[in-house]
């Protein structure tokens, strides 16, 4: 007997018993569609992290700041902290959000660009202006803040601030749209978005900038967000905020942004962390800030992944089951394969490729249905709970896992036929031809 007519007559013999065959089936098909949603939930949110990620910062980039001393009281849980005339407010970038930290000054980039690792270095400018307004509308407060390169912006329109382009640029949060008097999203791109800022002497001055793109709210920009700006905005605006302070208070930054190499291993970043941190600095990734959110995310899906495993265990003894009862009421017919001149070899292949066809329907009907409810579900939880998170698709699907899934049940199932195939290929001729 070929393969092919192996595999055709494997397929015929599926059937032979419907019933019994179509609940081993269903069985597969629960722990199949377990696996698949779970897998797809899994696949969904760390998507969604993954986006927000290079919404916070590009993966070879980390935040620095300078190690604040024991004795200082910055950093610490409670109780209060004593003055100190270099420390600035941190702005609200960064780990150290809210705070107040140590400043850095020109030297200490310097010091950091000579850090072993340190491929470049950017000071991070806080700036704070006053309001902003479009026309003759209401003004409103918001916050700034800049992108570093291999950062991105999800975008509801337009695109992102050209960081090359001497003109002034901005993307504007989609929750300003509608209150600065623009129809939708697509109407605020092109437009012009004057911008106050206070300088040290108290003397207002008012910045036009281009809106060139409008951002999505994210994780990273929850609620109102802020404006994204351009480094030739960025620069006016700050250069115009520290008008009439003193030279000694001059450039100095909460925070600075370094790129390493983009194919650094784990071990290359934490031995830069170390080089940094011997030279007085903390450094922090942004794998840093939600790493932990995806180890608890990544511990979920596997704990439903087991309960999956465990449904597809069951369902293996069905296949055992199935088969041997097959065997058994094939007795005859495999004394007269073996009789012809069939090999024990193609007899265990004949009823393995049965428990691996069997399998196949179940992981397979199993994984399109739960493609299809994943996908039916994530949409209703899109348009509903889960609106305030857009960008979010709950459950999403990757075609390499759902193959992975398919064959991984299909694997399951063989192996859960190798003991009835096994007996079916050492089953005497002579012996099955008189069975009753």
């Amino acid at each position: 007997m070929k393969t092919l007519d192996l595999f055709t007559t494997a397929v015929a013999n599926t059937f032979r018993a419907k019933t019994r065959t179509i609940l081993t089936i269903l069985a597969i098909f629960v722990g199949a569609f377990t696996l698949t949603i779970t897998n797809g939930l899994g696949t969904g949110i760390n998507q969604y992290i993954d986006d927000t990620v290079t919404s916070i910062g590009a993966e070879d980039v980390m935040t620095v700041s300078v190690t604040p001393d024991a004795d200082s009281g910055f950093g610490a849980s409670s109780g209060p902290t004593e003055y100190d005339p270099d420390a600035v407010s941190s702005g609200g970038f960064g780990p150290n959000e809210g705070g107040t930290v140590v400043a850095l000054t020109p030297d200490d980039l310097d010091t950091i660009a000579e850090v072993d690792g340190v491929l470049s270095v950017e000071a991070t400018k806080s700036i704070t202006p006053d309001w902003i307004q479009y026309g003759d509308g209401t003004q409103y407060v918001t916050s700034v803040g800049g992108l570093v390169t291999g950062q991105s912006v999800q975008l509801a329109a337009g695109a992102e601030p050209d960081a090359a382009s001497d003109a002034f640029e901005l993307d504007l949060p989609i929750s300003f749209v509608e209150p600065l008097g623009f129809a939708d999203a697509d109407a605020a791109v092109g437009e012009t978005l004057t911008i106050a800022i206070t300088d040290a002497e108290r003397t207002q001055h008012l910045v036009d900038a281009t809106i060139v793109g409008v951002a999505e709210e994210s994780v990273a920009a929850p609620g109102a967000g802020g404006l994204v700006v351009n480094a030739a905005l960025t620069d006016s605006l700050y250069d115009t905020q520290n008008i009439g302070l003193p030279d000694d208070q001059l450039e100095r930054y909460a925070e600075a942004s370094i790129r390493f190499d983009p194919a650094a291993t784990d071990a290359d970043v934490t031995a830069l962390k170390d080089n940094l941190a011997d030279a007085g600095y903390t450094g922090t990734t942004v794998a840093d800030q939600l790493g932990t959110v995806k180890t608890v995310i990544d511990a979920i899906v596997l704990v439903l992944n087991a309960f999956a495993i465990i449904a597809l265990l069951a369902a293996s003894f069905g296949i055992v089951n199935t088969l041997f009862m097959s065997v058994q009421e094939r007795t005859r017919e495999i004394g007269l394969m073996k009789a012809m001149g069939m090999g024990s070899g193609k007899i265990f292949g004949l009823f393995s490729l049965e428990a691996v066809f069997i399998g196949f329907l179940g992981s397979a009907i199993g994984a399109g249905i739960g493609m299809l409810a994943g996908t039916a579900i994530s949409s209703v939880l899109s348009g509903a709970v889960l609106a305030d998170l857009p960008g979010l698709t709950l459950i999403a699907f990757d075609p390499l896992s759902i193959t992975v899934i398919i064959l991984v049940v299909m694997a399951i199932a063989f192996l859960a036929g190798t003991l009835p195939a096994a007996r079916a290929a050492k089953a005497d001729p002579v012996e099955s031809l008189r069975y009753e």
